[in-house]
């Protein structure tokens, strides 16, 4: 697969930052909505993160190959939002060392299981990209996979991943914002419209405009992981739509047809998701 290189029109690239930090904006759930939740919508399942970094090295994928062929032997590879390691994992035939940056201390506990069952030495930092850059150590390759869309200085947040790579940065992130999956379900549940907007051309946009020598490649291939119980999708679901659990066979009936049984696990169909890469330029 070749990058495609071709220039964003005028429109996408002027004012690229606001615009994106402004379209995220449009994302946050309405206040009502939100103080009525009885459980936090924004807590991801550890169980589903470790299930992706335990396959992710099944299969090598487009960002992985990208990420590895700039990975010196024994090298250095930095995970920004790292979870349980499903993006920088299945480096660790080459890599020599891991350091994972990560909010939660029960993602950083099982990246750091899954490099020493893999046998590597780990380093982790807790805190949110870039508050704790100052406090990361420099990488030969920094890894990004599905954090640009909580990122509203999102040229702030590559410039840093920038200096902290002596090679490259390889990022992943969906074509279109990952909740959007669940925007008929708002409508129905909520009555409430969700935005279509930022993209990942949008994100390409931004990076430009901070100068930076994007390439970028989309493309599809199967994501590994999801729940070994489908009540546990369901749930996963109805806690992003600040619902109550009495309301999860609605929300069973609603997302049934959408989940997948691969390999004993639950997960949802797989969706285009766009590598992008540039040059590192730490020392």
């Amino acid at each position: 697969m070749t990058a495609n290189r071709e220039t964003p029109t005028a429109r996408t690239v002027t004012g690229a930052a606001d615009r994106w930090a402004a379209d995220l904006a449009r994302w946050a759930i309405p206040d009502p909505i939100l103080r009525a939740a009885p459980e936090s919508p924004w807590h991801f399942p550890v169980e589903l993160f470790i299930s992706r970094a335990e396959a992710a090295t099944d299969s090598p994928t487009f960002s992985t190959q990208a990420a590895m062929v700039s990975l010196p032997e024994k090298g250095v590879a930095l995970d920004v939002g790292c979870g349980a390691g499903g993006s920088s994992m299945p480096l660790a035939d080459r890599a020599g060392r891991l350091i994972g940056v990560d909010q939660s201390e029960e993602m950083l506990a099982a990246f750091r299981d899954q490099a020493t069952r893999r046998r590597l030495e780990a380093t982790t930092v807790s805190g949110r990209w870039p508050d704790v850059a100052g406090s990361t150590p420099i990488a030969d390759v920094a890894v990004c996979h599905h954090v640009f869309y909580n990122a509203p200085d999102l040229a702030a947040f590559a410039l840093r991943l920038t200096d902290h790579a002596r090679r490259k940065v390889v990022a992943e992130m969906t074509t279109l914002h990952p909740q959007s999956r669940l925007n008929p379900l708002w409508l129905h549940f909520h009555g409430v419209v969700r935005p279509t907007a930022p993209t990942a051309m949008d994100a390409v946009a931004v990076l430009r405009e901070a100068d930076l020598d994007v390439k970028w490649q989309q493309w599809t291939a199967p994501r590994a992981g999801g729940f070994r119980r489908k009540e546990d999708i369901v749930a996963w679901v109805r806690r992003s739509l600040c619902l109550t659990p009495d309301r999860d066979p609605e929300v069973e009936r609603e997302i049934g047809p959408w989940i997948q049984e691969q390999g004993g696990l639950f997960a949802f169909p797989d969706r285009p998701v766009v590598t992008l890469w540039w040059d590192g330029s730490a020392r």
